[in-house]
């Protein structure tokens, strides 16, 4: 099983190189096949279907960005180890600051897998079956509901909702909308405490500390 595991994260991690190249269009398995350099079909052998291939590249972004949220000391969907405290002021600054640098790297480092993310969701809204993927969102948005709640939001599921799209679009924005032409330079100082500085004004404005 951890054969099969490693070598459908390596599929998979082909797979959004490819995604973030040439969009849905240079997806396939015989262009998998031969950017891994494997033998032709072995994609196929994996992930039978357009779906399959497309989920298991959903399912790989999911897994890392769970790991960048836990080495920023982000919440992740594991369940906490104890009773969580209520959030003060500096536990927001300190959250703004660990936002920012993780989007920070989403546009610089890992901006493949932006890019990648948001042609899997484009792809979903004109493939129904392809709905499924968006679960992935759910899990961020309820993790945002119980930090604004420990915060103490006067309404932490719709304004954790809020926070979780304001972020997501602030890196669509910056990655691939107008605002990249005017924001400081992704991976610079100035991009980062742009960032944390707008994630910081969000969070104080729900929490009216």
């Amino acid at each position: 099983m951890a054969n099969r595991g490693n070598r459908v994260a390596l599929l998979a991690d082909t797979a959004i190189d490819l995604l973030a190249e040439g969009g849905m269009r240079a997806l396939t398995h015989r262009a998998v096949d031969t950017r891994a350099g494997l033998p032709l079909g072995t994609t196929s052998a994996y992930l039978r279907t357009r779906q399959a291939l497309i989920e298991a590249v959903v399912h790989r972004l999911a897994d890392l960005d769970r790991a960048d949220l836990a080495d920023h000391e982000l919440p992740t969907d594991a369940p906490p180890p104890q009773p969580q405290r209520p959030l003060t002021a500096t536990d927001l600054d300190q959250l703004a600051t660990a936002t920012g640098e993780l989007l920070d790297r989403w546009l610089t480092v890992d901006r493949h897998r932006s890019l990648a993310r948001y042609a899997c969701l484009l792809e979903a809204t004109h493939r129904p079956e392809l709905r499924s993927i968006l679960e992935h969102g759910t899990v961020l948005r309820a993790q945002a509901r119980d930090l604004l709640a420990r915060a103490g939001a006067p309404d932490p599921r719709r304004q954790g909702d809020q926070f979780v799209a304001f972020v997501d679009g602030l890196l669509f924005d910056r990655l691939v909308g107008t605002g990249g032409l005017s924001a400081p330079q992704p991976g610079t100082p100035a991009s980062r405490a742009d960032l944390t500085g707008a994630v910081r004004t969000l969070l104080r404005a729900f929490t009216g500390s």
